[in-house]
C-alpha cells in the first residue's frame, strides 16, 4: 500500500521521520498538564488545572502566517516562520486577558522533506516556549499536485483561559485612558502580499544588503514576530490594564478601534515614534507614503495597552525591562466634530461598531 501511495507522490516514511526529528522540540513546551506525548490522534490537556477558577472562560484563536511563507521558501529559511505563527495566534488570545494553555498546528506541503518540516515545527515550539503555551499536537499533510514540491503553508489554533471577572476589553476603557505602544520587531506577518508586489515591481533582491537596514532585505523581511504574551500577562497581573489590541492585518487604527466603546475616540499621535527604515523603503518602492500604508502595515507598533494614567509610569518601566520598547502613543477622549474634520478617523472595522481612532500629526523617519 505504501509503495502505491508513494507512486501518487505521498511519502509516509518521510512523515514518520519528520515526527522523530521534532519530538524533542515539542516536548520542551509540555508540562504536567499534557498527557499522551506526540503521535496520538488528539492532544490531551488536563482541565483539572482550572479548578481554582471561579468562572473560567475559554478563549480560542486560529490564524496562519500568510504569504510571508513565500519569502521563507525563496530564501530556504524555515526555522523562524513558526514563531510568526505562534504570534499571530497566541497574541490574539492575550488581548482578552486570557492565559494561553495549548496550541495545535497544521502544515500542508507539496513534498514532505523531514528536515524542513522539523525546522518549521522547531520555530512553533520555540514560540510556544516563549509564550508559556503547550504544543499538544499537529498535522502534516502532503498534497502533491495541489502545492509545488517546495511549497507549504502553516496554520494553527490555540486555547486559553481567563477568569470572567478579569476579561479585558471595551467595557473597561474610559475617557482619559492612555495608549501605550509596544514596538514591533518589524512587519511581523502582515502586508506581505504588498511586500511581494513591491519586490516584483522594483526588482529588489532579497539577498541584497541595504545600508539603512544594516542587513539584507531578506533578513529584515523574515525577522520573526515579536511575542507579547508573557509581558502582557505579567503587566495585567501587576498594573491596572483596561484593554490590549494586537496590531495585525489592517494596521494600527483599525485594530485599535475594535477595543474601544462607542462614543470614545483614541487620539493617536503619528509623531510619537520614529518609524523604522523598512517602512519608508517599502513606501518608496510602492511610490506612496507612510499614511497610505498605515491601513496595511504596523509601521513599528505591534501591540497597544490601554491603561489609566496612574499605570503609565509603572507599565512603561515594566515593559521596557521585559525588552519591549514602549512609549505613550496617545489618549482616549470623547469624539467631537473636530475629530471628523481634522483627523483621519477610523471606525466600524471587522464588523465591530464601537469607538473610533483619530490619526493625527506626521510620521517621523530617519
Amino acid at each position: 500500500m505504501s509503495d502505491l501511495y508513494s507512486q501518487a507522490g505521498v511519502d509516509v516514511e518521510a512523515g514518520d521521520r519528520a515526527v522523530e526529528l521534532m519530538k524533542a522540540a515539542v516536548g520542551r513546551t509540555q508540562g504536567a498538564e499534557v498527557l499522551g506525548g506526540v503521535g496520538g490522534f488528539a492532544g490531551l490537556w488536563d482541565a483539572s488545572a482550572l479548578r481554582d477558577y471561579t468562572r473560567p472562560l475559554l478563549a480560542t484563536s486560529t490564524d496562519g502566517v500568510g504569504t510571508k511563507v513565500a519569502l521563507a521558501q525563496r530564501l530556504d529559511i524555515h526555522d523562524t516562520i513558526g514563531i510568526d505563527l505562534v504570534g499571530m495566534v497566541v497574541d490574539d488570545i492575550v488581548v482578552s486577558g486570557a492565559k494561553p494553555l495549548f496550541m495545535t498546528d497544521y502544515i500542508a506541503c507539496g513534498r514532505l522533506v523531514p528536515e524542513r518540516i522539523a525546522a518549521i515545527v522547531s520555530g512553533i515550539a520555540r514560540g510556544c516556549e516563549l509564550t508559556r503555551t503547550a504544543l499538544v499536537g499537529g498535522e502534516t499533510a502532503e498534497h502533491p499536485g495541489l502545492l509545488g514540491p517546495e511549497e507549504y503553508d502553516v496554520a494553527g489554533a490555540a486555547t486559553g483561559v481567563v477568569e470572567a471577572a478579569d476579561v479585558l476589553g471595551p467595557d473597561r476603557v474610559r475617557e482619559g485612558d492612555v495608549l501605550l505602544a509596544m514596538a514591533s520587531s518589524g512587519l511581523h506577518s502582515n502586508g506581505y502580499s504588498l511586500v511581494r508586489h513591491v519586490l516584483a515591481g522594483t526588482g529588489w533582491e532579497l539577498e541584497a544588503h541595504v545600508a539603512d537596514l544594516g542587513r539584507t532585505l531578506g533578513e529584515e523581511l523574515l525577522e520573526p514576530t515579536r511575542l507579547y504574551t508573557a509581558a502582557c500577562l505579567d503587566l495585567a497581573a501587576s498594573h491596572e490594564v483596561h484593554a490590549y489590541t494586537h496590531v495585525t492585518g489592517g494596521g494600527l487604527a483599525s485594530n485599535l478601534a475594535r477595543v474601544l466603546p462607542a462614543g470614545l475616540v483614541a487620539h493617536v499621535d503619528r509623531s510619537s515614534w520614529q518609524v523604522p527604515p523598512i517602512y519608508s523603503l517599502l513606501a518608496r518602492g510602492a511610490d506612496s507614503d507612510l499614511v497610505a500604508l498605515e491601513g496595511t502595515l504596523n509601521l513599528g507598533v505591534g501591540m497597544i495597552a490601554i491603561v489609566p494614567p496612574e499605570s503609565v509610569a509603572g507599565a512603561t518601566a515594566q515593559l521596557t525591562r521585559a525588552g519591549i520598547p514602549t512609549w505613550e502613543l496617545g489618549r482616549v477622549g470623547v469624539e467631537t466634530p473636530d475629530d471628523v474634520t481634522h483627523h483621519t478617523l477610523v471606525t466600524g472595522t471587522k464588523g465591530v461598531r464601537g469607538g473610533a481612532v483619530a490619526m493625527g500629526g506626521s510620521y517621523r523617519t530617519t
